[in-house]
Parts: C-alpha cells; structure tokens; sequence
C-alpha cells in the first residue's frame, strides 16, 4: 500500500490517498516497479520537490528555490508537455496538457513559480491516477484465460492422445477424468457426472449430466469419468466468447468521457486563440501600448488556465473515494463515482451475490415414527462419506447441531438421484423421489415435498431399511442484507432486477423474500448481457452487481458493474469498476448516494469556476485588475474549490 498525503496550499487540509498494489511473490525489479507506479511516483517526486522550493525561498534562498522550481517544473510536466506537443504537432490539435503547461510556464514568467508548479502537481497526480486505474482494470482477460484447460485428452480409435486443448476441432472425442477441468464445448457420449457449472451459469450446485447433456468449456467435472463429443472449435467455445464479449464492452467509452474530451480540445484552443489575439490586436483597435498589451494577455493566460477547473474535479473525487474506502468500497477510477449516481436500474445476480452461494439445510420433516434427530443422524451419517455440496450442507447442520454421527459403510453414488449405503448395518438411500419408487408417499407427504419445491428448494427423501424415513430441503439462502439492500434502493426509486442462470422457480422464489419482482432466469453470459443491453436502452444507465465468471460480460457492459470483493471471481474483481470488499450489498445504495453527492459538488464547482474566470477574463479585459490581484483571485478560487472537494471526506 502507498499512502499520499496531500496538503493543498498550506490550509492545513490532507487529503489520504491510497493505492494497494498487489503484493509480489517475489522482489520486484526496478523495471517492474517503474512500469506500475511510474506515474505515482514521478508526482511524489514533484510534491516533494515543491515542498523543497517552497522551504527554500521561505528561508530567503531565492535562487536556490528557482532552480528547485525548475526541476519541478521538469519532473512534473515533461511527460504532459511531451503528449500535448505530440498531440499539436501529429494530430494538429491542441489539449488541455499542453496548455496547463504553458499556464504554468507562463506565471512562472512573471514570478509566481509555487503557483505554476502546484497547477503542474495536480495535473500530473490527475494522470497518475487515470493511468493506474487503467492498469488494473487491463488484467480481467488474464483473468479469465486461467479457466480454459490448456491440454485435453482427445481418443482415436479408443487411444488417448494428450494434446493442445486449442487444436480441437468439432466432431472430436475427449475423455475427462473426475476434478479435471472441461476442455470444450461438447455432448457427453459416454458416462455420467455432477459438472460444477458455477463459472458459466453462476449455479450454486453441481449439475447432473448424463448421455446427451451438453458441457461447457472452463467447466469442472465431479465424481464421474466422461467421453464428450466436441460441438465447438477452441476459439468459438462459450468460454472464448466470454472472454471476446468483455474485451469488445470494455473498449465502450461511456458518453461522460467523450464529452471530457471534447471539452478539453475546445476549451484549450479557445484560451490560446484568444490570447494570442489579445497580444495582438489591442495596439491596433484600443490604441494600447505593447507593453499594456502584453501585459494584459499575460494576465489573461493565468486567469483563464484551468486550474480551478481541474480541482474542481480531483479533489471531489479522491475525498469521494476515501470516504467510500473507509466503508469497504473500492472505486477503481474517479469515472465509476459519477456513473454510478446516475443509474436508474440496479440489477443483482443470484447465486453468491443475494444469495450466500452455499446450500443450506432448512427444512427437516421426518415420517411418523420417526424424530428430528434420528432423521439428521441417519442423512447426515452416510452424506459424511459424500463431497457432494448438499451433502456437505447437512454433515454441516448435524455437526453444528453437536448430533455424534455413526459409523456408514458401502456408500455408493447413484449418479444424478443420490446415495446409498448402510448405517449401523441397516441399508439406507438418500436422494430424489425416483431414487425411491419402491416406497409408497401419502398424499400429505407429496404435498410437503410440492410446498418445499416451490420455494425454490432442493429436496432430498430418505428411506430406511425399507422404511421412508422423511424428507430434508436444502437451499442456496438469502444473504441477510438483501431485503435492506433492495428495500432502500426502491425508496431511492431505482428500479431493482435479478439476473440468474439458475432455473425459473428457484429464482422467483428467491425473489419473493429478496422483494423483487422483475426476474430474468435461465440466462447464460451472452444472455445476461443482452438483458443488460435491453435494460440500458429502456431505462438508462444500469449497475450490475455480480460475483462470478458467467458475470463479467454483464459487469463489462453495464454503466457501473460491482463485484463481490471476498466471494467474487477473479474475473469478476478484474471486470468491475467497483468492488465491494466485505460483500456487503447494502453499500450498493451508499454508493448510489455518495456518486450523486459527488456529482452534485463536482457540478456545484465546475459552476463556481467558470464563474471566477468569467469575472476575471472580463475585469482584465476592463483594466479592473492587476497581475497580483489577478493571480491571488484565480488562486483564492482553485483553493475554494478544493475546499469544497473536502466535504465529501465526511
């Protein structure tokens, strides 16, 4: 972590600016480190230096202090010179680099170096952290490259051959073996698995897949050995279109950053189109002496730089970013802040996001004879030789509860149905109602079973020693700040909308206790963000909240796309411009309000800016002011705005 402490113009006001950089496994070379933080540190070292000047001439060095000056000038400037003058002479345009730097030049002319060289400090901190910020958020294809499998097993005539995953072609066969990672888009041809499909479709459960059942790329396989016919080449696997559809939403400019760009042309050309006139012109049509002229347009160079313009902005958005770190959420660029105090729809996914994204066992209802605890006993006894997540979910429950499990024997997976096995010599199943056709179910008991299943939940009959023992539901339940979170966003008036690949029932049922209505089930990634697509063409700018591999289409596409930070995917870390680090989704309407309160300072200064140099430009047009006055105004405005940029550290 490198922490910035920034003092504007001796008020005695810091701003804390962090950065956290990835800690590296091992020492980083110079080279590495200058290629991350170059930009940082090159405003360190301008900072530094003016506060060195600054010192000097204080202590009645003047000349000493020049030169400082003038090193300052240099580490803090050259890069912005250089592409401003890039810009001028490739592009023939002018922008608002180089004209800072000629502002900055230009008081340093007339003697007010620690002026031009805090205007040369702010727009190089700007850059700075534009260009980090951009650097983080280049990683996410990295990201999702891990999850394609970089070899396969492809059989010719029943001989394995171990070759590139990348070569495959349609119409192969691939043999995957139990924990190994699908290599491609296929049908299973032989054999029958539990495939974790979470980084695809976000399912909090294992998949049964059997003959005919299509798997995907990127895909865990379970228990079960698999042969699987390739339906997709390499490149045109989900996985790669994942990958093909964030780097094509990424490369998306949001309309508030092309209007910026704008803006900078124009507004740098209009100040050096005039001031050239202005040191022209007046001896000809006002009868002015040169030297009046020339100081007049020097005059006009520094009251119309945009000083106060850009700290109208920085200084609001690092407070705004600071003030939101302390909350636990981190704001990958100043950009993401205002967008997301704009959105009108808020769209959360299911599993890991509302949900915990682990089952849960919530429902214990034993047959007549039968306890509670001698039902949890006997599940939870010869589940504890299984991996299975819902076994897992009710070995955890039992323990929990302090139950002593007893000893299982000859427990065999019935792929896609259940469990078998013995408890205490007795033979037992556990699984799916078809796992126990033999058995005879009440009337009443097929209606708990519907009742269960209609809230979304998975549920598991038990029988003993040919005896239905009872029934147990399990289910992926809601985190315990989703009602809070979609309740204070439906007072903001945001229109709240889940997006799951999770099937149609499970979802609205999770919906109902999350209190949303609008529900969008069913989708893979490339549906997902069609859904994203249609929601921002229908109601304007979208949030995306989203934890998983299958979410970073959505996250690329959305105006905002919020990851979550402790159980969020790499990818989606990477893909997002927000996280939330302690998965607390009721920071999503607290960030809501902080970028509307931002945007509104932002806009608030923007104002108060213009305003001053308007005034300014047209009291030096009327010979109202002198240099001094002139430079303290426009100087008293720049720390003004700050000032009011410091508000949102509250």
């Amino acid at each position: 972590m490198i922490i910035v402490l920034i003092n504007y113009r001796g008020t005695g006001v810091e701003v804390m600016v962090e950065y956290m950089l990835e800690k590296p496994e091992k020492a980083a070379s110079w080279k590495t480190i200058w290629d991350k933080n170059g930009g940082i540190l090159i405003a360190a070292a301008c900072l530094v230096l003016i506060g060195l000047a600054w010192s000097l001439e204080h202590m009645g060095y003047g000349a000493g202090a020049v030169v400082i000056f003038v090193l300052a000038y240099a580490v803090g400037g050259y890069r912005k010179a250089w592409e401003g003058l890039e810009t001028l002479i490739k592009e023939k345009d002018l922008d608002v680099d180089l004209l800072m730097v000629v502002a900055a030049v230009g008081a340093a002319s007339i003697g007010y170096w620690l002026d031009g060289a805090v205007l040369i400090f702010i727009f190089c901190l700007s850059g700075a952290l534009e260009d980090y910020s951009m650097e983080k958020t280049n990683q996410d294809i990295a990201a999702i490259l891990k999850y394609r499998p970089e070899e396969a097993v492809r059989l010719i005539n029943g001989q394995e051959e171990k070759i590139q995953a990348s070569v495959l072609q349609k119409g192969d066969i691939v043999r995957v073996r139990p924990g190994e990672r699908i290599p491609c888009d296929g049908i299973i041809t032989e054999g029958s698995s539990g495939v974790d499909q979470a980084t695809i479709t976000g399912e909090a459960n294992p998949v049964d897949k059997t003959l005919d059942d299509a798997v995907f790329a990127g895909t865990m396989n379970g228990q079960g050995a698999l042969c699987i016919r390739v339906t997709q080449a390499a490149e045109d696997t989900l996985l790669s279109r994942i990958i093909h559809m964030v780097q094509e939403a990424k490369n998306e400019l949001p309309p508030s950053q092309l209007f910026v760009e704008r803006f900078e042309g124009i507004y740098a050309k209009s100040v050096v189109g005039i001031a050239i006139l202005l040191m022209v012109l007046p001896p000809f049509l006002l009868h002015w002496t040169w030297e009046a002229t020339i100081y007049r347009a020097m005059i006009f160079l520094v009251v119309a730089s945009p000083c106060a313009l850009v700290s109208s902005i920085m200084p609001a958005i690092l407070s705004g970013i600071s003030n939101a770190a302390r909350k636990g959420v981190l704001f990958k660029g100043g950009i993401h802040l205002e967008q997301i105090g704009n959105v009108s729809t808020v769209v959360f996914d299911k599993t890991g996001t509302l949900t915990e994204g682990k089952p849960k066992l919530t429902d214990i209802r034993p047959a007549e004879g039968f306890a509670v605890e001698e039902l949890l006993l006997l599940a939870a006894s010869l589940e504890k030789l299984s991996q299975h997540p819902i076994a897992k979910a009710v070995v955890d429950y039992a323990e929990n509860k302090g139950i002593t499990l007893e000893p299982a024997s000859a427990m065999q997976a019935v792929t896609g149905m259940g469990v078998s096995g013995q408890v205490n010599g007795i033979p037992c199943r556990l699984g799916k109602r078809e796992l126990l056709l033999g058995l005879a179910l009440t009337d009443e008991q097929l209606k708990q079973a519907t009742a269960l299943e209609s809230e979304g939940k998975t549920v598991v009959f038990v029988e003993l020693g040919g005896r239905y023992a009872g029934m147990f539901a399990v289910q992926d339940i809601l985190r315990s700040q989703a009602l809070d979170a979609v309740r204070q966003l439906k007072q903001m008036n945001k229109r709240v909308v889940m997006l799951t690949g999770d099937a149609q029932h499970t979802a609205e049922a999770i919906g109902r206790l999350a209190g949303i209505e609008e529900i969008y089930a069913g989708r893979l990634p490339d549906g997902k963000l069609e859904v994203i697509r249609k929601l921002n063409q229908a109601y304007g700018k979208v949030a995306m909240v989203g934890d998983g591999v299958n979410d970073a289409p959505a996250l690329a596409a959305a105006s905002v796309g919020i990851a979550m930070g402790a159980a969020g995917s790499d990818v989606a870390l990477e893909t997002a411009n927000v996280v939330l680090m302690n998965d607390d989704i009721t920071l999503v309407p607290y960030a809501i309000m902080l970028g509307r309160r931002t945007s509104r300072v932002i806009k608030q200064n923007i104002s108060f800016a213009l305003a001053v140099i308007l005034i300014l430009v047209l009291s030096n047009f009327a010979g109202g002011i002198n240099l001094p006055s002139g430079v303290v105004s426009h100087e008293g405005s720049t720390l003004a705005v700050i000032l009011s940029g410091l508000r949102l550290l509250r």
